[in-house]
Order: C-alpha cells, then structure tokens, then sequence
C-alpha cells in the first residue's frame, strides 16, 4: 500500500512542479500566481523541505530494499524537477528552492541512517 501512495504522491509531485503556476494557489486563493506557504521560509524554502520528506519518508520505507536506488531516484527528482522551472511559463527556478528539496530527501535518510 505504501508503494501505491508514493507513486501517486510522484505523480502529483512532477504534475504540481510542470503546471505553469501555482495549481494549490488557484485552488486557495483563486490565483495562479500565489503560493500557500505553510510556514516561514529559514534559508530554504519550507514548503520543499516539507513536500521531499513526505516524499521520501514514503520512498524509503515503500523500498527499504533498495535503498542506494530509492535515495538515487530521490535525489535526482528533487534536482530535475527545479531545474524544469527553467522552462515552464510562471515558474522560475530558486537556489533556495533546490537546497529545500534537497534537504527535504536527506533528513529522512539520515534519520534512518542513524
């Protein structure tokens, strides 16, 4: 079950990163171009922190097994993903942004590696 929720959490992840705009902001405030912030940004952006730990919090314990191979996949999808905002019409590409989703996959490796 823990696997199906995170390939669906994938999906909802890459649609939310490729929408041009903010598809939570238009559901919230009724505006594309306003993003939720669930709470103050400290050097990184909050909300990335929060999305990749769910993310990967999910992704470790779906593919415990795997785990090389489930953090690879993390760590690769949470650069990518940032790095599309380069193209996509509405969204921009932020260091501070990357740095959130990076330390957003590392805490929970780190937490299982201790």
């Amino acid at each position: 079950m823990t696997k199906i929720i995170f390939h669906l959490l994938n999906i909802i992840f890459v649609f939310l990163y490729i929408y041009p705009g903010s598809l939570l902001g238009f559901f919230i405030y009724g505006d594309i171009l306003r993003q939720p912030q669930i709470t103050s940004n400290f050097i990184v952006s909050s909300n990335h922190v929060y999305a990749f730990f769910l993310l990967s919090s999910l992704g470790l314990i779906s593919y415990f097994k795997s785990l090389k191979i489930i953090i690879l996949y993390l760590i690769l999808i949470s650069i990518i993903l940032e790095l599309l905002h380069l193209f996509i019409p509405n969204r921009s590409f932020q260091f501070s942004d990357l740095f959130g989703n990076i330390v957003g996959v590392l805490i929970p490796v780190i937490i299982l590696i201790l």
